[in-house]
């Protein structure tokens, strides 16, 4: 232990020693806030010059001590709470009865710790130098910290020194730094609301909030190499969801009208700035619907949660050296023509090894296991994507880049699908749903197939599934949305782990 460890411990001893339990049982009643004072507090001044103060005339507030200063025989601290920070004013003669001033002397001035937790009881009051502050009558230790916190410090013009800003420390120690920068907890504040706003666009849909099975017999539903687990009792082996759509389908089976859910999906795959292999997504299915309509839906909702997220109740988000605007309609562009926009290369035509050759040429890596429908995806990630800053929808996908989806009304060979896609990353992909079992059992064949050539993405067999929509699915839009995506869009944030509470990290490397 440091030597601030060891200090630490002497004082919690010492607390106890004095009577007083740094982890007291009992609850502490919080009726005020930091930042509600700070900001609404008012006083009037009386014909006499005495002051009568007009609101939070008693306050009760708990939070973590940050700093202390000295003043004679008071003392001044910062408290934060959830809501910000709040000066505290302490007079000694309060403290005290008789000649003993011990819990002031020891308890508060010795034993008291930066980082520690404590509650107050007074009333709010200006001081001289016109800050907001809690002029405190009783003060309660409710929890003793036992490690320094890395203290961040501000000057008067807000400047900040000694940042805690290194990133693998910072998401790796999240309840420090959201502690020390407190600050960034805007970024999840926004996030869930802009959940909440999403749940209640799809109740007002007259959607139904469903639960469907993490732990699942067969990795279905996309394209992505799983995790893998054991069930001991049963003896089998499990996989953790790659996604819920197959579950998901298989209520509008069961003749349910709509449903969503927000879930947890595992994908045993790399991570980088938009990649974890833990994120939430977003799915929801509605029978009698189509992708189209699903493009109607996506801009509805999106819009609503960027005005419900802006400070003026606009749809325009600021993200980067782009402004992106979330009012419909989006553009809409088949995949095959941005392709060509961007590369000049018709795919459409073009025989699996001529688009082996073009990416061979451009310097974009494959592999012999891919078919020419993961080349054209491959095309479009190098040279496409980058490009699609405002929100678009990118349709009309090949039938081999879409095993669950319906085959397109009038295009052959095209599926109806979507990508939707912002700031050059994707953020949601939708059907017009396959609802024909037998075309179906095709699709899944053709991913065994990939699976036998190496594609350790390729989609499993079914059976149930296909068991499933034999008993009859009828016509159903699905979409997927990757959340942590959004939330870094509508939080202006590049990497995916400033927007999770807790991203997967590397093992800490063990201390010496």
């Amino acid at each position: 232990m440091t030597e601030q460890e060891l200090l630490r411990r002497e004082s919690l001893q010492k607390l106890r020693e004095l009577g007083i339990d740094p982890y007291p049982a009992e609850m502490f009643e919080v009726t005020a806030f930091a930042a509600d004072i700070s900001a609404n507090y008012s006083e009037e001044v009386l014909e006499d010059g005495s002051k009568n103060r007009l609101n939070f005339q008693e306050v009760a507030l708990a939070g973590r001590v940050m700093a202390t200063r000295e003043a004679g025989k008071a003392l001044f601290m910062n408290l934060q709470d959830s809501s910000g920070r709040i000066q505290l004013y302490l007079r000694r003669d309060e403290f005290g009865q008789g000649e003993d001033f011990t819990f002031f002397d020891v308890a508060i001035k010795k034993l008291l710790d930066l980082g520690d937790y404590i509650g107050v009881r007074g009333f709010a009051f200006i001081t001289k130098t016109g800050e907001v502050s809690v002029h405190v009558q009783e003060l309660k230790f409710l929890s003793k910290s036992l490690r320094p916190l890395p203290i961040v410090k501000r000057d008067a013009e807000g400047h900040i020194y000694d940042a805690f800003t290194d990133p693998e420390q910072r998401y790796r120690m999240r309840y420090v730094d959201l502690t020390v920068n407190p600050e960034l907890r805007q970024i999840f504040i926004k996030r869930s609301k802009m959940i909440r706003t999403m749940r209640n666009y799809l109740d007002d849909l007259g959607l139904l909030e469903v639960e469907t099975p993490i732990l699942q017999p067969i990795h279905g539903g996309a394209a992505a190499r799983p995790f893998v687990t054991h069930h001991n009792t049963l003896d089998m082996q499990l996989y953790l969801r790659i996604a819920n759509e197959l579950y998901l389908k298989r209520l509008i089976v069961a003749g349910f009208d709509g449903v969503y859910e927000f879930a947890k999906m595992f994908r045993n795959e790399g991570m980088d700035r938009t990649h974890n292999p833990e994120f939430t997504a977003l799915e929801f299915y509605v029978a009698y619907k189509d992708y189209n309509w699903m493009m109607d839906v996506t801009e509805q909702m999106l819009e609503r949660v960027a005005r419900a997220l802006s400070t003026d109740g606009s749809a325009l988000v600021s993200f980067g050296e782009h402004t992106l605007d979330f009012a419909g309609p989006y553009t809409r562009l088949t995949m095959f023509d941005a392709i060509h926009q961007y590369t000049g290369l018709n795919v459409e035509t073009a025989t699996e090894q001529e688009l082996r050759t073009y990416c061979s040429r451009e310097h974009i890596e494959i592999d012999a296991s891919m078919g020419k429908a993961k080349l054209i995806d491959e095309i479009f990630g190098e040279k496409v994507e980058r490009h699609l800053i405002q929100p678009t929808f990118l349709i009309d996908y090949p039938v081999e880049m879409s095993p669950l989806t319906k085959k397109h009304r009038s295009k052959p060979g095209l599926v109806e699908r979507f990508e939707l896609f912002v700031n050059g990353k994707e953020v949601a992909n939708a059907y017009s749903e396959l609802n024909d079992p037998l075309d179906q059992r095709e699709r899944f064949e053709d991913q065994l197939s990939l699976a036998a050539r190496g594609d350790e993405e390729a989609m499993a067999m079914d059976e149930d599934f296909l068991r499933a929509l034999e008993y009859g699915m009828p016509p159903t839009g699905g979409i997927g949305f990757g959340i942590d995506r959004l939330a870094m869009l509508f939080t202006g944030q590049t990497s995916i782990q400033e927007v999770l509470f807790f991203p997967q990290m590397r093992p800490e490397a063990p201390t010496t």
